[in-house]
């Protein structure tokens, strides 16, 4: 990718963020919370704890924070699952808080997604994994933070 592109891609993609950090700001939540609730909105009324940071790519320890939140308002309660799976569900007032929070923003993508024709959808969708797969390709070439240190720790001639 020619680096104007590449430029380009970076600012939409950060604009693209800065508009999902400006919705949990209107909802009142953090952009954590918000992205805790759309993935356990997104499987019904519950999910795997696991599950939630796999797909948000939030830091467990960022998530344990954030539900201990929610279960001290109400919103989600945890219990244990199979082996060491933690399962997150919704509280009646968290379906409720869910509905009036994040399902508009269901509501919101939908409408943006419906005003796509199916080949748009199905483009989108296939280069955007494209790029997510060539991420995942290329991460090795990035020198790791270890080598670094390492690196630094070598008597220079």
């Amino acid at each position: 990718m020619h680096y104007l592109q590449a430029s380009e891609y970076t600012h939409l993609s950060g604009e693209i963020n800065s508009l999902y950090h400006e919705a949990a700001v209107k909802m009142g939540i953090s952009d954590s919370v918000m992205n805790i609730l759309y993935v356990i909105c997104e499987n019904g009324t519950q999910c795997q704890q696991s599950e939630i940071s796999r797909m948000t790519g939030i830091s467990r320890q960022t998530i344990n924070s954030a539900i201990r939140k929610l279960q001290q308002d109400d919103i989600v309660t945890v219990r244990q699952g199979q082996g060491r799976n933690t399962i997150v569900s919704l509280t009646e007032s968290g379906q409720a808080f869910a509905a009036r929070r994040i399902h508009p923003l269901f509501e919101i993508e939908n409408r943006i997604w419906n005003e796509w024709t199916p080949e748009e959808q199905q483009q989108y969708l296939r280069l955007t994994q494209m790029y997510r797969d060539g991420l995942r390709r290329y991460m090795d070439l990035l020198p790791s933070l270890a080598s670094q240190e390492e690196q630094q720790d070598e008597p220079r001639e």
